[in-house]
């Protein structure tokens, strides 16, 4: 293991809830917590039964709060909200199950971080003892709280570090200051086992969610209508709902696959489709790429970072499914341009590694805690690959 180059601080990471489920914001700070603890930190990630602040048992009704005490003692039991069946986590992370994120709960630090808009309400009220108060911003979470709310929680007197630039842009355009730190990737996990040239071009992967924004219906229909020009077209699909209804013919779905499978599918297919409205840094698509696939996606910020039109993707706009059938039969037609973007594309996602990630995050940390005072927000520049 090796040791950190500053002294050992204590550091709480704030999630909304259990993750016995994959989760990408979520599967981000367990790779935090994972990088800090091996630089000597010490490290704790806190998964409550109540997140909202505003929705303590005595305001959500009898019979909800009866489930809501159900529920947390069963996941207490039986540790049903650790992540450690989808992902590996360092054996020094303290994984704690906890009522709610009142102060009480939460240990005392020298950091402590709030993951998603709902956590921030929490961390803005702890005490000094709790830690220095930073906010890791994933998304613009206002599908998942009132956006008066989750806007309002960008503006407290947290630390912010965003996951992309269109992240800090917003910070910037209402005031505010923030860190920029693009994610990490698993390349122990996620890599080519298949070489791209031998994959059956015909053979389209995509994630599934029900959620609107993800834009599943989207890719469904950009696939129908590009199979009515190539018959022998396949969708492969995977994701944590139940199967759709709507399932073209002849698609196959895996639910929540385990790591390993899902490394199989991607290595599979010889497209990713990604048809999102909206996401933050993205990772199933940056995935694809590590295993070889060729990557046909909506033009988004999140996705900017290493999707790049004609370079190593096909680009089409949101909510176009035409365009992006379009795109899906030019590198079915055309072996050449998909392995060529398939290539670049494998090449540019090697640029974001958890060890670079990690080592930035730690940084900021460490000189925002000297007693000289803050240091200037980082604007991203790349650190040196150790």
């Amino acid at each position: 293991m090796p040791e950190a180059k500053n002294k050992s601080i204590r550091i709480t990471f704030l999630l909304p809830g259990g993750s016995s489920r994959p989760v990408g914001g979520d599967k981000v700070v367990y790779e935090y917590a994972n990088y800090l603890a091996k630089r000597g930190h010490v490290v704790t990630v806190v998964h409550p039964a109540i997140s909202r602040v505003d929705r303590p048992l005595t305001r959500i009704g009898a019979r909800a709060a009866l489930r809501t005490i159900w529920g947390f003692i069963a996941n207490k039991v039986t540790g049903r909200y650790k992540p450690t069946s989808w992902i590996e986590m360092s054996p020094s992370v303290r994984l704690l199950w906890v009522p709610s994120l009142a102060a009480l709960y939460i240990p005392d630090g020298d950091v402590v971080f709030a993951g998603f808009w709902s956590t921030a309400e929490w961390v803005q009220q702890y005490p000094p003892s709790k830690g220095k108060k930073f906010y890791l911003i994933q998304h613009l979470e206002t599908w998942g709280g009132p956006e008066e709310r989750v806007l309002a929680t960008w503006k407290m007197p947290l630390e912010k570090i965003t996951i992309a630039r269109w992240l800090q842009k917003i910070a910037e355009d209402q005031g505010e200051s923030a860190h920029l730190v693009h994610n990490g990737l698993d390349f122990v996990r996620f890599t080519i086992v298949n070489p791209q040239e031998n994959r059956d071009p015909h053979n389209i992967l995509m994630l599934y969610h029900s959620v609107k924004w993800k834009g599943s219906e989207d890719g469904l229909a950009a696939f129908e209508i590009a199979r009515k020009q190539e018959p022998g077209l396949k969708l492969t699909l995977f994701g944590v709902p139940r199967a759709p209804d709507f399932l073209p013919a002849g698609a196959v779905y895996y639910r929540d696959p385990p790591q390993h499978i899902l490394r199989d599918l991607y290595n599979q297919a010889s497209i990713f489709l990604s048809p999102s409205w909206t996401e933050g840094f993205p990772l199933p698509p940056a995935e694809a790429l590590q295993c070889g696939a060729a990557l046909v996606s909506t033009d988004i910020e999140g996705t900017a970072m290493y999707a790049i039109h004609e370079e190593t993707a096909l680009l089409s706009p949101v909510k176009d499914p035409e365009a992006m059938a379009a795109n899906l039969l030019r590198l079915v037609r055309d072996p050449g341009l998909r392995l060529r973007l398939a290539r670049n594309g494998h090449a540019k996602v090697q640029e974001f590694t958890w060890e670079r990630a990690g080592s930035r995050m730690e940084s900021i940390l460490m000189n925002s805690l000297q007693p000289t005072g803050n240091l200037a927000p980082s604007q991203g520049q790349p650190l040196e690959m150790r």
